[in-house]
């Protein structure tokens, strides 16, 4: 089929759509993330290293919430940029950061969960603030030379002039093809699977465990269920649509068109503003997070639960990180 039977894209979809879903993440995420942050750092003594996670991930949504207002301008004005490239590109950087920053965390947490609850013992005294702010580090460089790449890619486009592509512009779309399945297997799929392991095994774990904290089943259910939330709902239509986006783009410059072309354009511009709710949904991590609150409950119910918070996931990390296991024998024999 050549291009003069294309069915007519719907390029003015974005500007209809995205300046909304832009400007209630705008002020959601800053109210949910700024009063997360602040109660994380106002009971950070009381709370476990698993958190210095958290405090990544609310500060990963914090850089992205930042550039939400420059990309209302764009979309208000017609998608017309007016920052200039460089600023276009750092926007963009900015997002990506975000994304898969906030990927990286919430591999992270549920993988220190799992150790918390599949191998407790092994794990007590062993992880130290230190690992977790070196693992932290580890997570932002990865992050970084995953997203470098794209800023090399031209933002703009000389026939269009004041665009801010999100991927790049027609002439280099089949190199940014390419780079972007790498990006998805490298961010986001193995990411994908090392989370759904963990969270698979916690889950069978906890079943074949015979254990009355319910308390402790139902905090796991509850990170299970945002974890399938934030994936289902925000990761995985994002990259699945940018990448038959950018697919259907290849087709069209070599002549080749079909009527699902508009469709998954207007799918993918759908699957932009469903990601940038992460920034919104990620606060929910620290509702579920705060291990100072059931601690509290479970010293009023029993002492006895408190013992075994300790060793649980949803309350790993609530060991203070100096103490070693010979430190806390005396408080495990109470």
């Amino acid at each position: 089929m050549n291009n003069t039977s294309c069915q007519q894209i719907s390029f003015n979809f974005p500007g209809r759509f995205l300046p909304p879903v832009y400007i209630l993440v705008f002020i959601i995420g800053l109210v949910a993330n700024g009063w997360g942050l602040k109660s994380l750092l106002q009971n950070w003594k009381k709370l476990g290293n698993v958190n210095i996670f958290v405090l990544n991930l609310g500060l990963a949504d914090i850089l992205y919430l930042l550039t939400l207002p420059f990309l209302m301008v764009y979309y208000f004005m017609g998608s017309k940029w007016i920052f200039g490239d460089a600023f276009c590109k750092i926007t963009r950087f900015c997002f990506n950061m975000n994304l898969y920053g906030s990927i990286g965390f919430l591999t992270c947490i549920s993988v220190y969960r799992y150790l918390g609850i599949v191998h407790p013992m092994r794990v007590m005294g062993r992880i130290t603030v230190t690992h977790s702010v070196g693992i932290s580090v580890m997570v932002w460089l990865l992050v970084s030379v995953q997203s470098l790449p794209d800023m090399f890619f031209s933002k703009t486009f000389r026939n269009k002039p004041g665009k801010c592509y999100d991927t790049t512009s027609k002439l280099y779309v089949e190199d940014y093809l390419k780079y972007s399945l790498g990006w998805t297997l490298t961010g986001f799929c193995i990411p994908f699977l090392i989370t759904l392991g963990c969270y698979g095994h916690v889950i069978v774990f906890l079943c074949r465990t015979k254990t009355s904290d319910e308390l402790l089943k139902q905090r796991c259910l509850k990170l299970l269920c945002i974890w399938i939330l934030l994936f289902s709902v925000c990761y995985a239509p994002h990259h699945l649509f940018k990448n038959l986006n950018l697919w259907s783009r290849v087709l069209s410059k070599n002549n080749f068109c079909s009527e699902w072309f508009n469709g998954v354009y207007i799918a993918h511009q759908i699957s932009r503003g469903l990601v940038c709710l992460n920034s919104a949904l990620n606060p929910l991590v620290y509702l579920s997070g705060n291990e100072d609150v059931p601690a509290q409950r479970g010293r009023r119910l029993q002492p006895a639960c408190r013992i075994f918070s300790c060793l649980s996931p949803c309350n790993f990390g609530c060991l203070p990180v100096a103490q070693t296991a010979d430190e806390v024998e005396p408080e495990l024999k109470c």
